[in-house]
């Protein structure tokens, strides 16, 4: 039972990191209709950069940290304008397929500048575990799954309470109502691209500090995308869900697997089997919107 729970709790931690990448995959298609691809580099690029910064530079962690959420902003505003602003009003699949596109450069980028081996953070928090229920849990894995719930709630807070939250929602809901209400849609994008590369890069470098770094961090886009799926395109509570519910899936498939079978790798399995299923008895997810046309 010990064995069990401790999976479960390494699954909160690992599913929380999801629910902040899978965030940023609903803020950009709430706001652009866009399957953005790239996510998954963009939590790479993140780490890559707060890495460089503590451990090249020799800046302190905390610094380091709030610099590359500001690099993260300056990354969404140029990959907006300069990438993704071009190709309004082309064809979804256009789009869809320039994200794809940017993933691969992102990744080749990252090979260039630092190679391809593992990078591992310098120690941040003590090392000495904390017993929850009877578990021993190290003190980064509660850290992460708290600044998790903690951001969390505050973009919860902004969506419903700030004037620009309150317009990415009302941009979500109706481009074209909104824009004749004065709301200035291309700025909506550039935010929602902002807010994607903060999470993103937030959730790297929480990886970075639980397992290391290397360029094949960019994976994590496509291990975040059943939790997406699960939650619903387009909602920011089925995204938190979905990531929690993936990543304790994920490792007590793992465990169980071990255990009773003698064999490995399910983890990246189960995650996939469950995207089949869903899709096939609720498409729009626990949370998503349903789309009815009627001809």
């Amino acid at each position: 039972m010990e064995y069990y729970l401790q999976l479960v709790i390494t699954g909160l931690v690992v599913g929380s990191i999801y629910s902040l990448v899978a965030l940023g995959f609903v803020i950009i298609f709430k706001a652009t209709k866009v399957v953005n691809f790239a996510q998954g580099e963009l939590v790479m690029v993140g780490a890559y950069v707060c890495f460089s910064l503590t451990v090249q530079y020799q800046i302190p962690f905390f610094i380091s940290f709030l610099m590359t959420l500001g690099f993260s902003v300056l990354l969404g505003l140029v990959v907006e304008r300069l990438v993704l602003r071009p190709l309004v009003g082309e064809p979804i699949i256009s789009v869809i397929m320039v994200t794809i596109g940017l993933s691969s450069i992102l990744k080749s980028l990252v090979q260039l500048f630092w190679g391809t081996q593992i990078r591992v953070f310098p120690q941040i928090l003590p090392q000495d575990p904390i017993m929850i229920a009877g578990v021993p849990v190290a003190p980064v894995y509660i850290a992460a799954f708290v600044l998790c719930l903690v951001l969390f709630g505050i973009f919860s807070l902004f969506f419903k309470y700030s004037s620009m939250g309150i317009a990415m929602r009302a941009t979500a809901f109706d481009q074209q109502a909104a824009q004749s209400m004065g709301i200035g849609i291309r700025n909506i994008f550039a935010m929602s691209w902002c807010i994607a590369a903060i999470v993103s890069s937030i959730g790297g470098i929480i990886l970075g500090n639980i397992n290391g770094i290397n360029s094949q961090l960019g994976y994590l886009g496509l291990k975040v995308f059943p939790a997406v799926i699960l939650g619903g395109l387009d909602s920011l509570l089925g995204a938190a869900l979905g990531g929690l519910i993936i990543g304790v899936l994920e490792n007590v498939c793992e465990g169980a697997a071990r255990e009773f079978l003698n064999l490995g790798g399910f983890r990246e399995v189960a995650s996939f089997v469950v995207l089949v299923i869903i899709l096939m008895v609720k498409p729009y997810g626990l949370f998503g919107t349903e789309e009815i046309e009627r001809v």
